[in-house]
């Protein structure tokens, strides 16, 4: 009965002028380009938006005063966070919630994802998850690999557990502690100011907090909207091309 009604809905469409909307109606996510599992890395959108995240594994000195001039400015981020930082850190953690920062999924313990079973894959995602709703009721959505170290079954395993694998496409370079100005530059020539721009950046390196309100002034300057990715990244009805940009697909 499925193949029945999905055989007439086909020939519908192509006698009207509903089939674009037929066909967006039944598509399905893709991440898979040319053979291959790629992680978001950026978006492509209208809109002049850009996303600013922080991966959170280590030290994290410095991570009350990036939430203090992120409320300044009133810049929603996206924190990747492990599960471990979780456990140890759980008054920030419910502080990031709490002030509307995305919270994703960065791993239990940061340990590098291709080197290990399918069961240790999961386990690594789903006690991450666990942390994090324990300590601060926060459900996620997003997942970040460890040193970018991704595979078809890193995004596949994080994908049947609830979670969209999300990269970058700028990178700060914040932990190469080349000074703030470096990381000014760097985020310029990148292209950190286009839209649907992807920028990670970590908690506890030299200079980011530093850097961070001239960032955000040169971003509004640009004429750019900081979102977080929960405002950007599509959860369904998306395909990636071979960098990693998420395209919209057809609307109904």
């Amino acid at each position: 009965m499925k193949v029945r009604n999905i055989a007439a809905g086909l020939i519908l469409c192509m006698a009207t002028a509903g089939c674009a909307r037929y066909l967006a109606e039944h598509a399905e996510v893709s991440s898979n380009v040319n053979g291959r599992e790629l992680p978001i890395s950026s978006v492509e959108t209208k809109e002049p938006k850009i996303a600013l995240t922080f991966d959170v594994a280590w030290e994290s000195a410095d991570l009350e005063e990036i939430l203090d001039i992120l409320d300044e400015e009133e810049v929603k981020a996206s924190f990747f966070v492990t599960g471990e930082w979780a456990q140890s850190h759980p008054d920030l953690l419910k502080e990031m919630a709490e002030a509307g920062h995305d919270i994703g999924n960065h791993s239990q313990t940061h340990r590098s994802m291709t080197g290990l079973s399918e069961e240790e894959k999961k386990k690594e995602i789903l006690e991450a998850g666990e942390a994090v709703e324990t300590a601060a009721g926060v459900r996620m959505h997003f997942f970040r690999a460890p040193y970018d170290n991704y595979d078809d079954e890193v995004i596949r395993t994080a994908k049947a557990l609830g979670y969209e694998t999300v990269s970058w496409n700028v990178d700060t370079l914040d932990w190469k502690d080349y000074g703030k100005a470096h990381i000014l530059e760097t985020v310029k020539k990148e292209g950190g100011f286009e839209n649907g721009a992807i920028i990670r950046a970590h908690a506890g390196t030299r200079y980011m907090a530093d850097a961070l309100q001239p960032l955000i002034w040169a971003g509004k300057e640009a004429g750019c909207l900081w979102a977080p990715l929960s405002e950007m990244v599509r959860r369904e009805a998306y395909h990636l091309d071979v960098t990693g940009r998420q395209i919209p697909d057809p609307e109904n």
